[in-house]
């Protein structure tokens, strides 16, 4: 890369410490709004894989097109007048949908993220850039694979982004999300069945994070997903089937008596 270097001398060279994931998750379960877990819980657990991904796009010559251009997504994403022009049908009018129904904003989420940012954790090299990505992005994922933003369906997204971006983090908070889902209010539903479907999927699709999203949004839905090798989420709809036929609302998960 040019003008950003992929690793800041400064940063670790081990981001693997699953003690310190562990302490972040316990406050996570504790608080599911408190996002600013899920931040250090990712960057306690990045692993070697995800470096490898993220490196060999920032080398890619679409890599160093995005560098070079200086975007942030955030001002894209975030400009629903803009977006809200495209034809009905497309990806970005179904993501401003989505987006203004749920109360949403990527700069919301990067605000969440300025929490973790505060204690001086961020390097500015390419992992920070590829990570900036990733988050900026997630709430186009519920778009694009059909996941809710239900519990169930937040772990299912995050399945999916393990499996394109092996971030061991991620993968820690879908799993064990999931799990303690299972645990605490839908046993009988195929929670853990879903999860791993949404990684499944994640796995066998293009990766988003690589995808021209300034494209992407004029694309019409349909063909998007058909392009990019999104499958159909069976696993999740049959456990949000088999929690409605048990009295719990999927909707309200967390919210059902144990």
């Amino acid at each position: 890369m040019t003008a950003v270097p992929f690793h800041h001398p400064m940063r670790p060279s081990s981001e693997f410490r699953p003690l310190k994931a562990l302490h972040h998750f316990r406050k996570l379960i504790a608080d599911k709004e408190d996002t600013e877990q899920v931040f250090h819980i990712i960057a306690a657990l990045r692993g070697r894989k995800f470096r490898q991904i993220a490196s060999k796009f920032w080398h890619s010559d679409k890599g160093q097109r995005i560098l070079a251009s200086n975007q942030r997504l955030i001002d894209v994403l975030d400009d629903h007048d803009s977006i809200k022009k495209l034809p009905a049908g497309t990806v970005g009018r179904a993501y401003v949908d989505f987006m203004e129904r749920e109360g949403l904003s990527a700069a919301g989420l990067e605000a969440e993220y300025a929490k973790f940012t505060d204690a001086g954790v961020r390097y500015e090299d390419g992992i920070d850039r590829y990570g900036d990505r990733l988050r900026d992005t997630h709430d186009m994922l519920h778009v694009l694979t059909g996941y809710g933003r239900d519990a169930l369906g937040e772990q299912c997204v995050l399945a999916f982004t393990y499996a394109q971006n092996r971030n061991l983090g991620v993968g820690f908070i879908a799993y064990a999300g999931g799990f303690e889902l299972k645990r605490r209010v839908a046993r009988s539903a195929p929670i853990m069945k879903a999860v791993h479907e949404g990684y499944r999927i994640g796995n066998a699709a293009k990766n988003i994070v690589h995808e021209d999203i300034v494209e992407l949004l004029k694309e019409p839905l349909a063909d998007a997903r058909k392009r990019l090798g999104i499958a159909e989420p069976v696993a999740y709809h049959a456990a949000h089937e088999a929690m409605r036929l048990g009295g719990v609302d999927p909707y309200n998960l967390l919210a059902a008596p144990a």
